[in-house]
């Protein structure tokens, strides 16, 4: 097999007296003829490599689809009269989406069928389902391209016509008016910000719609909501470190839109509403975050008053509100714990789940008036479950739990909870899981995963797919690294700007952790990230090639000087406050120590297997593309270094319900190729 050597051409870049040379800035050119040559001999050549491993891949593959129910079903959710739920057909990619009035035992109305939709697109994801407050139009989202941009078309649901009129670049968010004719949307900029907001009436102005808001600051993006009572509707702009909130109410859409309060740089906060207030999440004066209310008519922060305290060690997420109690989602110690706490004070107390380390999360509660809410549950163990849970007699009814075909056994597998001590001495969480059959004397292969970015926290959740390495004798971890909030807003603060390296040295310290007490060996220790994710696994074979026997990075950040550095990408002026403004010469120097690609240098490397999709929006392409070609450029061993682009995904991967793991087998493949397991 020959390696597929990229053409190199020198390209001077030069900010605050610093060269950097970049000879692979010429990828960077999406329509250039060698450039898809390029993208097609890497795949070329990955395929070729693999080629020993196919049949296995398909056993992994079938594996993996085998243990997904063929035909499935969601938990049915009562809203406005109806009950919503989606289903999967045997053989079929995408969902079903189906209503039914009144009972579940009235007949099925099926009001889009994604498979439809799909047929003979390479790619298709459908972003929204919005219906109208009368039950009778429906507005649903779709791309085709993988670029997550979404064209919005309308259903009449009585009629089953889907109108000629469509919106097209849009994010995909959209809300009904109450007058269910008016509807707002937000659309995106050249570089897929999403900066303006429109209200359109679709009978009227179909051709016209008018602008009601636009974000001209770069550094902020905006949305559109619509508050759980059905009476107001929201525009939030945010950034990394501000947000800003206006709204109007749904029964007035052409009135103007109000601003809660004004942004502020540090100053975060969301907002609910109920009766005549609002309650607002936010950080003033609260690293930890806070809950205020105010009344609707005195909406500046003068007038917030406090309904639950800051707490150094409890990290408020979320607020869901109800008629006679609110529910919080409070992290405590990196786990999220539910709180119940009734409006007359009578009750305050947290959901009991009987576990250590797990996820709990409120589900789609769209009803006021209940005593009984909708509640998810998981764990590294337990596969998701759906249960109905009575806050007065603090009973659970299980809905759902996802099923495993062929059957699986929690207790075949042990879970663990171990702490890494940081370079300065911090203690960080690592979730483990394996098999009861794997002995722990140091030869077990590992596959250490971590994230560290956005505040992102990755949470010890099941997956069935994951059954494949632990069954083979893997062990499974989670490093919850500094740059999440697992360990609540400190831990962010600590992982991003001019303390991103403590990301990089706390998941090098769970590896040595791992290593040092027999989880597994370097000969045996492998890392796998996404994203963020993959500047990670970049950042940490070049700080410590030596650690780790076999890596994986999807969709990596890697280029992080030059994509930085242009505002043209999407994406780069809103992550100013996440990585730093490289225009500043202290971001620039910083940023330059732990920039995966300006750090390759001619020494040896872990396996390496990289992907990416062409269409992605959120990592260009041209990040892994570079990086590939200077690694195999520089880099002195003869371990396998392979590259698969997706030439019709984007960020997320292929679309579909199996198609995805077919990515999934090859890269699984390739870890326990390389760590010795037998593959016939």
């Amino acid at each position: 097999m020959e390696l597929p050597l990229a053409k190199r051409i020198d390209k001077i870049l030069t900010i605050h007296g610093d060269e950097r040379n970049d000879p692979y800035y010429w990828m960077n050119e999406r329509e250039n003829p060698e450039t898809i040559a390029y993208l097609e001999a890497e795949n070329q050549y990955c395929k070729e490599f693999l080629s020993p491993t196919e049949e296995f891949q398909k056993k992994l593959y079938e594996e993996m689809v085998g243990r997904i129910a063929q035909t499935d079903m969601s938990v049915p959710v009562k809203e406005n009269g109806y009950w919503y739920f989606h289903r999967f057909e045997t053989g079929k990619e995408y969902p079903i989406y189906c209503r039914k009035k009144d009972t579940l035992e009235n007949k099925e109305e099926i009001i889009l069928n994604v498979n439809e939709l799909a047929a003979g697109k390479e790619f298709c994801q459908v972003s929204t389902i919005s219906i109208s407050p009368n039950n009778q139009w429906m507005a649903y989202a779709v791309d085709f391209l993988s670029r997550r941009i979404y064209t919005i078309h309308f259903k009449n649901l009585a009629t089953n016509e889907v109108l000629n009129f469509t919106i097209d670049n849009c994010s995909g968010s959209l809300v009904w008016a109450n007058d269910n004719a008016t509807v707002f949307y937000t659309t995106k900029d050249e570089t897929l910000r999403p900066n303006m907001v429109w209200r359109n009436n679709i009978f009227m102005d179909q051709i016209t719609p008018s602008l009601v808001f636009e974000e001209k600051d770069e550094t902020f993006y905006c949305g559109i909501t619509k508050s759980k009572s059905k009476e107001v509707i929201f525009i939030t702009s945010e950034s990394t470190v501000s947000s800003e909130v206006q709204y109007i109410f749904a029964n007035h859409p052409f009135s103007e839109f109000k601003i809660i309060e004004p942004r502020k740089r540090d100053l975060e906060y969301c907002v609910a509403h109920f009766n005549n207030n609002f309650y607002i999440i936010t950080n003033h004066l609260a690293q930890n975050f806070r809950l205020m209310v105010c009344e609707i008519n005195q909406t500046s922060i003068e007038h917030w008053k406090e309904v639950i305290p800051h707490r150094s060690d409890i990290f408020l997420e979320d607020v869901d509100l109800f008629k006679n109690f609110m529910v919080l989602s409070e992290r405590i110690n990196g786990i999220v714990n539910l709180r119940v706490k009734y409006w007359d004070d009578s009750k305050d107390f947290y959901i009991n789940f009987h576990e250590d380390a797990y996820l709990a999360y409120l589900s789609n509660n769209p009803e006021f008036d209940t005593e009984t809410i909708r509640l998810g549950f998981t764990s590294l163990k337990v596969p998701n479950s759906i249960y109905d849970y009575n806050v007065a007699s603090q009973e659970f009814t299980l809905l759902k739990q996802q099923e495993v075909v062929g059957g699986y056994e929690a207790e075949n597998y042990i879970s663990h909870r171990k702490y890494a001590i940081a370079a300065d001495g911090t203690s960080i969480p690592i979730s483990i899981i394996h098999h009861k059959d794997s002995v722990l004397d140091g030869k077990a292969p590992l596959l250490l995963y971590g994230y560290g970015s956005y505040g992102h926290s990755m949470d010890p959740i099941f997956s069935s797919v994951r059954l494949s390495l632990l069954d083979r004798g893997f062990v499974f971890a989670i490093a919850h690294i500094r740059g999440g909030q697992e360990m609540g807003r400190k831990w962010y603060e600590d992982g991003k700007l001019l303390q991103k390296m403590n990301t990089f040295t706390d998941f090098i310290a769970c590896g040595e952790y791992l290593i040092s007490n027999n989880f597994t060996s370097s000969n045996n220790l492998c890392a796998m990230g996404g994203s963020a994710g993959g500047l990670l696994i970049g950042a940490v074979i070049n700080f410590r090639p030596d650690l780790w026997k076999a890596v994986i990075a999807s969709v990596p950040f890697v280029d992080v000087l030059t994509t930085m550095l242009d505002d043209t990408i999407p994406l780069t002026t809103g992550e100013y406050d996440e990585w730093g403004n490289p225009n500043d010469i202290n971001f620039y120097n910083y940023m330059k120590i732990y920039s995966p690609y300006d750090n390759v240098e001619a020494k040896s490397y872990p396996s390496i297997f990289i992907n990416t999709g062409f269409h992605d929006s959120q990592v260009q392409y041209w990040e892994p593309a570079k990086w590939v070609a200077k690694l195999r450029y520089l880099k002195t061993d003869q371990n396998p270094l392979l590259f698969y682009t997706n030439m019709s995904a984007g960020h997320g991967g292929a679309s579909g319900r199996f198609e995805q793991y077919k990515e999934v087998a090859m890269e699984y493949a390739f870890l326990l190729s390389q760590v010795g397991h037998n593959i016939e």
